[in-house]
């Protein structure tokens, strides 16, 4: 999503153009985004407010993901959760108990407002035995101001405690690709990732056994391509550059 259809709040040109050609066309896509703080319902309403037409069912987040993982391997199974509505949300929705009383899982995502007293509790209850889960490695987000400690970072913290490393869900986990194909009920060899990352939305969509394609209008630089052992399938400037490939 950031990076790709929209950057800083606004839509990148050729953007809206995509959407609708995908909708014209027929063809089944989802939004993807590591971040796990909003609902589908809210990343609706954000992008609506750049410009940006996309239905609810449309979004996939690093939260659904993580939720679906979690339901496929205990069904109605229990975590404690770290966490905004976007994850919290997202689990009540796959029919898991939130608590902080001998969870199956303890479940770590992105929040504005980390706290000691959340982080210290999920030490005792991963040191207790319950499973750890982060919905994504990022380490750091942006904002105004710089960067923000994220989730990725926040795991390293309980690891360095507890000796537990948690398994990641959101990109560049090639799960996240494969929970959307199921969601779209598509395959991989009929299906293409659009993204602006090396180092998670190519490597992930390759993994995945999807054709890749690299947009210039996010974090990476077409110089920077060139240090990492893979290659996406196509670079292009801009979202504006895939629209006729449609």
């Amino acid at each position: 999503m950031d990076g790709v259809l929209v950057h800083e709040g606004h839509a990148i040109p050729g953007a809206a153009e995509f959407l609708q050609r995908l909708e014209q066309r027929q063809r089944s896509f989802l939004v993807l985004t590591n971040n796990s703080i909003y609902t589908p319902r809210d990343l609706r309403a954000r992008l609506e407010a750049s410009g940006l037409r996309v239905p609810e069912e449309r979004i996939w987040t690093s939260a659904l993901a993580t939720a679906q993982f979690l339901s496929d391997q205990m069904p109605e199974g229990s975590a404690y959760c770290i966490g905004e509505a976007g994850l919290t949300t997202a689990l009540h929705e796959a029919g898991y108990t939130l608590t902080e009383t001998n969870p199956d899982y303890v479940v770590l995502g992105e929040t504005r407002t980390y706290s000691f007293e959340s982080i210290t509790r999920a030490v005792r209850l991963i040191e207790g035995g319950a499973r750890f889960i982060a919905t994504n490695p990022d380490a750091s987000g942006p904002s105004l101001e710089g960067k923000l400690p994220a989730t990725g970072a926040v795991a390293a913290l309980i690891t360095r405690v507890t000796g537990r490393t948690p398994y990641y869900i959101g990109k560049p986990n090639p799960m996240m690709f494969r929970s959307a194909l199921n969601a779209i009920d598509t395959h991989s060899e009929g299906t293409v990732m659009i993204g602006d990352r090396m180092d998670t939305d190519v490597v992930a969509g390759i993994e995945a056994g999807l054709e890749t394609v690299l947009v210039l209008t996010g974090s990476t630089t077409r110089e920077e391509v060139e240090r990492f052992p893979f290659r996406p399938s196509r670079i292009v400037d801009s979202i504006a550059d895939v629209v006729d490939l449609v």
